[in-house]
Order: structure tokens, then sequence, then C-alpha cells
């Protein structure tokens, strides 16, 4: 495995080397259930707080990802309050619980998005309980955004980042997996653009970007792009139950698969969620370019996954 630095020492190591993440495939940790090397986790029942706890641990358990003493930023998705728009307070709570468990010192939630989103979809109320922190920043302060460059951008050349980010030696992503407007498609990777600042990510979306092939392929190249500048230590997708029309925010029709995906390669593990409503990864240009940048496996075939049902 690839040696821990936080997020500080990570971007300043980064930029005496003219890059700002090292992302090939190659160094992705491989997990082993028996004599089976494990790059994704997935786990299926009805209480979806131990379906998380399950899918990591088959992973090797949250110690993999989180050395004691660390301090850990979760982004969630608290984009909408409809059902299926959202990701889930029991996905949550279990990795809070789970990091704790692991000893961290610290564990915060960060986001641009405003408190109420967090309250009226129930991950405050967890926040609240479990004695962690939720660490808004104001949307509209650019100053409160790093600027970062994107050295393999095609389209994106300059990321605005959360400045808390950079506060943090562990990131956990927890994303739900949902229907989207322009790429149809939304998981780990699109995800991160809740890292990045509301006005940079506003230049992703052109004129007709819902509609317009070019404008949408323009939206995939630059999520993509983004990705090449983060790498999570780890992702628990919720798919638990999401919306399959009318994404990102619904309300739309819903889908129960009643699954929790955990792993670190975000290409096959968001190549892996696309088909849970029959979509081909491949067709998913956000998927696609991502895979061509060298951040992950697109080609399920060549994943080892495993799938349990509790």
């Amino acid at each position: 495995m690839s040696e821990k630095i936080n997020r500080r020492s990570f971007m300043k190591r980064s930029a005496a080397l003219g890059v700002t993440s090292v992302l090939s495939s190659s160094i992705l940790p491989a997990y082993v259930i028996g004599n089976k090397p494990l790059d994704i986790s997935v786990v299926q029942g009805d209480n979806y707080e131990k379906n998380t706890i399950k899918a990591v641990e088959n992973l090797g358990g949250m110690e993999k990802f989180l050395p004691q003493n660390s301090k850990v930023a979760i982004l969630a998705n608290p984009q909408r309050n409809n059902p299926g728009a959202y990701t889930k307070p029991e996905v949550l709570k279990a990795v809070i619980k789970m990091c704790k468990q692991a000893g961290a010192i610290e564990i915060c939630c960060i986001s641009w998005l405003p408190e109420k989103n967090w309250v009226s979809t129930g991950l405050k109320k967890v926040i609240d309980e479990q004695g962690t922190e939720l660490k808004i920043t104001d949307r509209k302060n650019e100053e409160l955004f790093k600027p970062v460059s994107v050295p393999k951008g095609k389209e994106l050349k300059e990321a605005r980042i959360v400045n808390t980010f950079f506060d943090y030696d562990i990131f956990i992503n927890i994303p739900i997996t949902k229907d989207h407007a322009g790429n149809k498609f939304t998981g780990t990777m699109k995800n991160l653009m809740g890292l990045n600042s509301p006005a940079n990510n506003r230049t992703f979306h052109k004129k007709d970007w819902a509609t317009n092939p070019a404008n949408i392929a323009f939206l995939d190249q630059c999520i993509a792009d983004l990705n090449t500048i983060f790498k999570p230590d780890l992702c628990i997708v919720d798919a638990t139950e999401f919306i399959i029309t009318n994404g990102p925010f619904g309300p739309g029709e819903l889908f129960k698969p009643k699954k929790v995906v955990a792993g670190v390669d975000r290409v096959a593990i968001d190549a892996y969620c696309s088909t849970l409503w029959g979509l081909n990864p491949k067709d998913i240009l956000m998927i696609k370019n991502a895979y061509d940048h060298g951040i992950g496996e697109i080609n399920l075939s060549n994943v080892k996954i495993n799938e349990a049902v509790i």
C-alpha cells in the first residue's frame, strides 16, 4: 500500500513533483478473502447499517484504510431530501462508528451545501448523535477554496477545493449512486464535485448541458479530470435505494437493490453501480474518460467482486 500522508503534505509533495496525485491502478491496494484478491465488496440486506459494516469488513476492516490517530474527512451527499437522492443516515452512521473503532481522533463531514440539507436528510442528526463534526464552507466565499492545478486535465485545468479538505489525513467518499440529468449517472467520481467550489463546478455546465451531446461530453470530461487530483482512501456507495429518473435531485422512480458497495477503485465501483439499473459503463463517458486517465478499471471481468447477502 502506498505511504499515508495527510492532504496538506500530499499536495505540497505533489506540487514539488509538478503533479497533483499518483493514481495508477497498480498502486491500488488489494484485499484478500480466502485466496482471492478483492477489489469491490457488495453487501445486500434490509439493514443498511449492517450492510455498510459488513462491506468494509469483507475488505479487511476499516483498520486497513485508517491508521490509529487519524483525522478523517467524510464526503456524503445531502443534495436533496427526496427519497433516493441522498446518502442514507444509516450508511453514514456505520462509517463514523467504524472510524471511531479504528482509532480516529477526529471525524468530520465537510461540505459547502447548507446545513438545512443535512438536517432535512437526517444526516445532521447522525453527526450530532455520534459526537462528530460538520464543517460547512461558505459557498459564496471563493477565498475559502484552494486553487489546485489539474495537470492531466483535458478540459479542466484548475479546480478550487474546499480548504477544510487539507486539514485531514484520511478521506472517505460516501456517495449515493443515482440518475443524473446530463450524463445519466452519479457515483463516486461525480460526488467529488462536492469538494470543488460551486463557482468552478458551474464551468463544467455549458448551455444545454443536459441535452446537447457535446456539452454532456464536456461535463463528463471535467468530472474525470477533477478525479485525477484526488485519491480517496475508501469509497462506500449507498446503492440501497436510489432514483433512476429525474436525477440528481428527484423526486423520481425509486429502485431498491438494498446494496452497499465498498472499495478503492472509483472507476470499477462506478462501472459496477451503473449496471445495477441496466446501464453499460462504457456508455457513460465520465467512467470511460476516467479509465482513459488511468484512474481505475472499467472492465468488470477484470475486477474481483464479492457479493454477500445478510
